[in-house]
Protein backbone atom coordinates (compact mmCIF):
# COMPACT_ATOMS: atom_id res chain seq x y z
CA UNK A 1 0.00 0.00 0.00
CA UNK A 2 1.31 3.37 -1.04
CA UNK A 3 1.33 6.18 1.71
CA UNK A 4 2.52 9.73 1.77
CA UNK A 5 5.67 11.00 1.71
CA UNK A 6 6.64 8.69 -0.85
CA UNK A 7 9.20 9.28 -3.38
CA UNK A 8 8.15 7.41 -6.99
CA UNK A 9 10.82 6.07 -9.47
CA UNK A 10 10.41 5.60 -12.94
CA UNK A 11 13.02 3.32 -14.23
CA UNK A 12 12.25 2.72 -17.60
CA UNK A 13 12.50 6.67 -18.16
CA UNK A 14 15.53 6.38 -16.15
CA UNK A 15 17.11 3.48 -18.58
CA UNK A 16 15.90 5.29 -22.14
CA UNK A 17 17.88 8.69 -20.43
CA UNK A 18 20.80 6.33 -19.55
CA UNK A 19 20.81 5.03 -23.04
CA UNK A 20 20.68 7.85 -24.61
CA UNK A 21 23.89 9.24 -23.11
CA UNK A 22 25.79 6.59 -22.43
CA UNK A 23 25.40 6.00 -26.74
CA UNK A 24 26.56 9.60 -26.78
CA UNK A 25 29.46 9.05 -24.85
CA UNK A 26 30.24 5.80 -26.67
CA UNK A 27 30.24 7.51 -29.63
CA UNK A 28 33.28 9.95 -28.44
CA UNK A 29 35.17 7.31 -27.47
CA UNK A 30 34.36 7.62 -23.37
CA UNK A 31 33.34 4.74 -20.93
CA UNK A 32 30.38 5.81 -18.53
CA UNK A 33 30.59 5.23 -14.75
CA UNK A 34 26.87 5.33 -13.97
CA UNK A 35 26.48 6.98 -10.47
CA UNK A 36 23.66 5.55 -7.97
CA UNK A 37 24.55 7.45 -5.03
CA UNK A 38 21.43 10.53 -5.54
CA UNK A 39 19.21 7.18 -4.98
CA UNK A 40 21.20 5.36 -2.40
CA UNK A 41 21.51 2.80 -5.05
CA UNK A 42 18.25 1.53 -4.95
CA UNK A 43 18.20 -1.75 -6.74
CA UNK A 44 15.53 -0.94 -9.71
CA UNK A 45 17.55 2.13 -10.57
CA UNK A 46 20.91 -0.17 -10.79
CA UNK A 47 18.83 -2.47 -12.88
CA UNK A 48 18.28 0.09 -15.01
CA UNK A 49 21.34 1.47 -15.78
CA UNK A 50 23.09 -1.66 -15.76
CA UNK A 51 20.70 -2.74 -18.89
CA UNK A 52 20.89 0.37 -20.62
CA UNK A 53 24.95 -0.47 -21.07
CA UNK A 54 27.06 1.17 -18.30
CA UNK A 55 30.82 0.15 -18.68
CA UNK A 56 30.95 0.67 -14.59
CA UNK A 57 28.77 1.32 -11.60
CA UNK A 58 29.64 4.14 -9.28
CA UNK A 59 28.66 5.20 -5.80
CA UNK A 60 30.38 7.25 -2.78
CA UNK A 61 29.22 4.87 -0.03
CA UNK A 62 30.67 1.71 0.52
CA UNK A 63 27.27 0.86 2.05
CA UNK A 64 25.64 0.99 -0.99
CA UNK A 65 28.53 -0.60 -3.09
CA UNK A 66 27.95 -3.85 -0.81
CA UNK A 67 24.51 -3.49 -1.75
CA UNK A 68 25.24 -3.32 -5.82
CA UNK A 69 27.80 -6.25 -5.34
CA UNK A 70 24.79 -8.31 -3.69
CA UNK A 71 22.43 -7.78 -6.64
CA UNK A 72 25.41 -10.20 -8.66
CA UNK A 73 26.38 -7.69 -10.94
CA UNK A 74 29.21 -8.57 -13.46
CA UNK A 75 30.20 -4.82 -14.13
CA UNK A 76 33.59 -2.92 -12.17
CA UNK A 77 32.25 -1.25 -8.86
CA UNK A 78 34.07 2.45 -8.67
CA UNK A 79 34.22 3.88 -5.13
CA UNK A 80 33.82 7.77 -5.58
CA UNK A 81 34.53 9.11 -2.08
CA UNK A 82 38.37 9.21 -1.34
CA UNK A 83 38.18 6.31 1.20
CA UNK A 84 39.20 6.62 5.06
CA UNK A 85 42.15 4.59 5.91
CA UNK A 86 39.87 3.01 8.67
CA UNK A 87 37.70 1.43 6.20
CA UNK A 88 39.95 0.25 3.63
CA UNK A 89 39.51 -3.52 3.73
CA UNK A 90 35.52 -2.97 2.86
CA UNK A 91 36.79 -0.81 0.33
CA UNK A 92 39.11 -3.39 -1.38
CA UNK A 93 36.47 -5.86 -0.69
CA UNK A 94 33.72 -4.22 -2.55
CA UNK A 95 35.16 -1.97 -5.11
CA UNK A 96 36.87 -3.03 -8.14
CA UNK A 97 38.17 1.00 -8.31
CA UNK A 98 38.73 3.60 -5.80
CA UNK A 99 39.91 7.34 -6.21
CA UNK A 100 42.06 8.40 -4.22
CA UNK A 101 44.66 11.05 -3.45
CA UNK A 102 46.19 10.51 -0.13
CA UNK A 103 49.46 8.61 0.14
CA UNK A 104 48.32 7.51 3.36
CA UNK A 105 44.95 6.02 2.78
CA UNK A 106 46.93 4.51 -0.60
CA UNK A 107 49.27 2.33 1.52
CA UNK A 108 46.09 1.13 4.01
CA UNK A 109 44.28 0.19 0.36
CA UNK A 110 47.74 -1.65 -0.18
CA UNK A 111 47.64 -3.56 3.06
CA UNK A 112 44.06 -4.86 2.84
CA UNK A 113 44.47 -5.80 -0.81
CA UNK A 114 48.11 -7.70 0.33
CA UNK A 115 45.97 -9.27 3.08
CA UNK A 116 43.79 -10.45 0.89
CA UNK A 117 45.25 -11.64 -1.70
CA UNK A 118 43.46 -9.63 -4.16
CA UNK A 119 44.71 -6.70 -7.19
CA UNK A 120 42.78 -3.37 -6.23
CA UNK A 121 43.09 -0.55 -8.64
CA UNK A 122 42.84 3.58 -8.23
CA UNK A 123 42.80 6.35 -10.11
CA UNK A 124 44.90 9.14 -8.75
CA UNK A 125 42.55 12.61 -8.62
CA UNK A 126 44.42 16.03 -8.87
CA UNK A 127 43.19 19.36 -8.25
CA UNK A 128 43.24 21.27 -11.50
CA UNK A 129 40.91 24.43 -9.77
CA UNK A 130 37.69 23.61 -7.98
CA UNK A 131 39.37 22.85 -4.77
CA UNK A 132 37.65 19.90 -3.78
CA UNK A 133 39.13 16.81 -3.48
CA UNK A 134 42.96 15.88 -5.28
CA UNK A 135 46.60 16.43 -4.99
CA UNK A 136 47.94 19.67 -6.02
CA UNK A 137 49.88 19.17 -9.96
CA UNK A 138 53.46 20.01 -8.37
CA UNK A 139 53.02 17.24 -6.04
CA UNK A 140 52.37 14.37 -8.60
CA UNK A 141 55.79 12.81 -9.10
CA UNK A 142 56.21 12.53 -5.44
CA UNK A 143 52.90 10.89 -4.85
CA UNK A 144 53.02 8.36 -8.24
CA UNK A 145 56.15 7.33 -7.70
CA UNK A 146 55.25 6.17 -3.75
CA UNK A 147 52.16 4.75 -5.26
CA UNK A 148 53.96 2.75 -8.13
CA UNK A 149 55.49 0.25 -5.70
CA UNK A 150 52.76 -0.37 -3.48
CA UNK A 151 52.24 -4.16 -3.72
CA UNK A 152 48.61 -5.59 -4.84
CA UNK A 153 48.18 -1.70 -5.90
CA UNK A 154 47.37 -1.04 -9.76
CA UNK A 155 47.35 2.60 -10.36
CA UNK A 156 45.07 2.86 -13.56
CA UNK A 157 45.38 6.58 -14.60
CA UNK A 158 43.79 10.02 -12.79
CA UNK A 159 41.28 11.77 -12.77
CA UNK A 160 39.73 15.10 -11.73
CA UNK A 161 36.44 16.86 -10.56
CA UNK A 162 35.06 19.90 -11.06
CA UNK A 163 31.71 21.94 -10.90
CA UNK A 164 31.43 20.47 -7.42
CA UNK A 165 32.51 22.38 -5.07
CA UNK A 166 34.16 25.33 -6.44
CA UNK A 167 31.60 25.24 -9.62
CA UNK A 168 34.52 25.70 -12.36
CA UNK A 169 32.95 24.62 -15.01
CA UNK A 170 35.40 22.04 -17.39
CA UNK A 171 37.15 23.62 -20.30
CA UNK A 172 39.51 21.95 -23.14
CA UNK A 173 42.18 23.64 -20.60
CA UNK A 174 41.44 22.33 -18.04
CA UNK A 175 41.17 18.67 -19.24
CA UNK A 176 44.67 19.35 -20.96
CA UNK A 177 45.97 19.82 -17.63
CA UNK A 178 44.98 16.51 -16.89
CA UNK A 179 46.51 15.14 -20.18
CA UNK A 180 49.80 16.70 -19.27
CA UNK A 181 50.03 15.32 -16.05
CA UNK A 182 49.59 12.06 -17.32
CA UNK A 183 52.16 12.21 -20.09
CA UNK A 184 54.21 13.24 -17.64
CA UNK A 185 53.91 10.72 -15.54
CA UNK A 186 54.61 8.49 -18.21
CA UNK A 187 57.51 10.15 -18.64
CA UNK A 188 58.82 9.57 -15.09
CA UNK A 189 57.57 6.39 -14.54
CA UNK A 190 56.77 3.92 -18.12
CA UNK A 191 53.82 3.56 -16.42
CA UNK A 192 50.54 2.79 -19.48
CA UNK A 193 48.29 4.81 -17.22
CA UNK A 194 45.43 4.40 -20.07
CA UNK A 195 42.69 5.93 -18.09
CA UNK A 196 41.87 9.76 -17.78
CA UNK A 197 38.73 10.28 -16.20
CA UNK A 198 37.89 13.99 -17.05
CA UNK A 199 34.97 14.29 -14.19
CA UNK A 200 31.14 14.12 -13.94
CA UNK A 201 28.12 15.49 -15.78
CA UNK A 202 29.39 19.13 -15.93
CA UNK A 203 31.70 17.94 -18.49
CA UNK A 204 28.84 16.48 -20.85
CA UNK A 205 28.81 20.00 -22.37
CA UNK A 206 32.17 20.12 -22.98
CA UNK A 207 32.12 16.83 -25.08
CA UNK A 208 28.57 17.93 -26.57
CA UNK A 209 30.22 21.07 -27.91
CA UNK A 210 33.50 19.41 -29.28
CA UNK A 211 35.87 20.93 -27.16
CA UNK A 212 36.87 17.66 -25.37
CA UNK A 213 39.87 16.28 -26.28
CA UNK A 214 39.99 12.72 -27.55
CA UNK A 215 42.29 11.10 -24.77
CA UNK A 216 39.51 11.62 -21.86
CA UNK A 217 37.90 8.14 -22.40
CA UNK A 218 36.06 7.89 -18.82
CA UNK A 219 33.38 10.07 -17.17
CA UNK A 220 31.14 9.67 -14.36
CA UNK A 221 27.56 10.55 -14.74
CA UNK A 222 25.05 10.69 -12.79
CA UNK A 223 22.53 13.82 -12.11
CA UNK A 224 22.30 14.03 -15.86
CA UNK A 225 21.31 10.68 -16.58
CA UNK A 226 19.21 10.29 -13.49
CA UNK A 227 16.90 13.87 -13.65
CA UNK A 228 17.81 14.90 -17.27
CA UNK A 229 19.53 17.69 -16.58
CA UNK A 230 22.62 19.99 -17.73
CA UNK A 231 24.33 20.45 -14.69
CA UNK A 232 26.01 24.12 -15.27
CA UNK A 233 22.68 25.82 -15.23
CA UNK A 234 19.90 23.12 -14.76
CA UNK A 235 18.50 23.52 -18.37
CA UNK A 236 16.54 19.94 -20.02
CA UNK A 237 19.50 18.09 -21.76
CA UNK A 238 18.84 16.91 -25.46
CA UNK A 239 17.19 13.72 -25.79
CA UNK A 240 16.27 13.29 -22.19
CA UNK A 241 13.13 13.03 -19.66
CA UNK A 242 12.97 15.47 -16.69
CA UNK A 243 10.07 13.26 -15.17
CA UNK A 244 12.18 10.10 -13.77
CA UNK A 245 11.48 10.75 -10.30
CA UNK A 246 8.05 12.55 -8.34
CA UNK A 247 7.52 13.29 -4.80
CA UNK A 248 3.97 12.70 -3.51
CA UNK A 249 3.00 15.00 0.14
CA UNK A 250 -0.02 14.95 1.01
CA UNK A 251 -2.28 18.16 2.30
CA UNK A 252 -2.97 18.08 6.04
CA UNK A 253 -4.00 21.58 6.78
CA UNK A 254 -6.04 24.13 4.16
CA UNK A 255 -6.34 27.51 5.51
CA UNK A 256 -6.84 31.45 3.77
CA UNK A 257 -4.04 33.19 5.32
CA UNK A 258 -1.93 36.29 4.96
CA UNK A 259 1.13 36.18 2.73
CA UNK A 260 3.50 38.29 5.63
CA UNK A 261 3.49 37.10 9.49
CA UNK A 262 2.09 39.03 11.79
CA UNK A 263 4.34 40.24 14.77
CA UNK A 264 7.83 40.87 15.64
CA UNK A 265 10.37 38.23 13.87
CA UNK A 266 13.25 36.41 14.58
CA UNK A 267 15.24 33.74 12.87
CA UNK A 268 13.30 30.84 12.22
CA UNK A 269 13.82 26.95 13.44
CA UNK A 270 16.53 26.83 11.54
CA UNK A 271 18.80 30.42 12.00
CA UNK A 272 17.45 32.24 8.91
CA UNK A 273 15.71 35.19 8.06
CA UNK A 274 13.41 34.12 5.66
CA UNK A 275 11.63 36.82 3.24
CA UNK A 276 7.99 37.44 2.15
CA UNK A 277 6.30 38.60 -0.49
CA UNK A 278 3.13 40.15 0.03
CA UNK A 279 0.63 38.56 -2.19
CA UNK A 280 -2.74 39.11 -0.28
CA UNK A 281 -4.46 36.87 1.28
CA UNK A 282 -4.28 33.12 -0.24
CA UNK A 283 -4.89 29.16 0.21
CA UNK A 284 -2.09 27.79 2.01
CA UNK A 285 -1.72 24.11 1.56
CA UNK A 286 0.21 22.35 5.12
CA UNK A 287 2.14 19.34 3.41
CA UNK A 288 3.32 16.27 5.71
CA UNK A 289 6.88 16.79 4.14
CA UNK A 290 9.62 18.83 5.66
CA UNK A 291 13.17 19.82 5.98
CA UNK A 292 14.23 16.82 7.55
CA UNK A 293 12.98 14.50 4.69
CA UNK A 294 13.81 16.89 1.57
CA UNK A 295 15.53 19.87 -0.02
CA UNK A 296 12.22 21.73 0.23
CA UNK A 297 13.76 24.79 -1.77
CA UNK A 298 15.08 22.40 -4.35
CA UNK A 299 11.30 21.25 -5.40
CA UNK A 300 9.07 21.80 -8.27
CA UNK A 301 5.60 21.86 -8.38
CA UNK A 302 3.85 19.41 -10.90
CA UNK A 303 0.73 21.85 -10.89
CA UNK A 304 2.79 25.22 -12.03
CA UNK A 305 -0.18 27.12 -10.28
CA UNK A 306 1.51 26.29 -6.95
CA UNK A 307 4.23 28.26 -5.26
CA UNK A 308 6.44 26.66 -2.62
CA UNK A 309 6.51 28.78 0.33
CA UNK A 310 9.07 27.29 2.65
CA UNK A 311 9.11 24.33 5.08
CA UNK A 312 9.96 23.52 8.95
CA UNK A 313 11.26 20.11 10.00
CA UNK A 314 7.96 18.07 9.52
CA UNK A 315 6.02 20.36 6.98
CA UNK A 316 5.91 22.55 3.61
CA UNK A 317 4.05 24.93 2.73
CA UNK A 318 2.07 25.59 -0.29
CA UNK A 319 0.31 28.48 -2.24
CA UNK A 320 -2.45 26.88 -4.22
CA UNK A 321 -4.32 29.75 -4.68
CA UNK A 322 -4.19 29.44 -8.30
CA UNK A 323 -3.96 25.37 -8.21
CA UNK A 324 -4.95 24.05 -11.52
CA UNK A 325 -7.44 21.82 -9.38
CA UNK A 326 -9.69 22.10 -6.45
CA UNK A 327 -7.30 20.99 -3.05
CA UNK A 328 -8.29 19.89 -0.36
CA UNK A 329 -7.02 17.66 2.99
CA UNK A 330 -5.99 14.90 2.03
CA UNK A 331 -5.40 15.71 -1.83
CA UNK A 332 -2.06 14.62 -2.77
CA UNK A 333 0.62 17.03 -4.40
CA UNK A 334 3.45 15.53 -6.78
CA UNK A 335 6.65 17.88 -7.30
CA UNK A 336 9.67 17.03 -9.34
CA UNK A 337 12.88 16.94 -7.33
CA UNK A 338 15.88 18.51 -8.29
CA UNK A 339 19.28 16.70 -7.35
CA UNK A 340 19.61 17.98 -3.59
CA UNK A 341 15.63 17.07 -2.94
CA UNK A 342 16.03 13.40 -4.66
CA UNK A 343 19.05 13.07 -2.44
CA UNK A 344 17.51 14.06 0.77
CA UNK A 345 14.52 11.81 -0.12
CA UNK A 346 16.05 9.19 -0.72
CA UNK A 347 18.13 8.92 2.14
CA UNK A 348 15.05 9.76 4.69
CA UNK A 349 14.05 6.56 6.00
CA UNK A 350 10.29 8.53 6.29
CA UNK A 351 9.85 8.68 2.91
CA UNK A 352 8.87 5.45 1.41
CA UNK A 353 10.17 4.39 -2.07
CA UNK A 354 7.52 3.25 -4.48
CA UNK A 355 8.69 2.10 -8.41
CA UNK A 356 5.72 2.94 -10.93
CA UNK A 357 6.68 0.57 -14.41
CA UNK A 358 5.16 2.61 -17.82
Amino acid sequence: MSFTPRLEIYPERIKANARSIIEFCHSRGINVACVTKVTCAHPRVVKALESAGADMLADSRLENLKAIRQTGTHLPLMLLRIPTPSRSDEAVRFADISLTSSIETTRALSAAATKMNKQHQVILMVDVGDLREGIWPDQINKIVREMMVLPYLQLIGLGTNLACYGGVIPTTEKMQMLIDLRNECRTWTGLPLPILCGGNSANLPLLYSGGMPQEINLLRIGETILLGRNVIDRSAWPNTRQDTFRLVAEVVELERKPSIPIGQRGQDAFGGTPQFVDRGIRQRAICNIGRQDVVVDNLEPQDPGMIILGGSSDHLIVDVEDAASSIQPGTEIAFYPGYGALLAASTSPYVQKIVVED
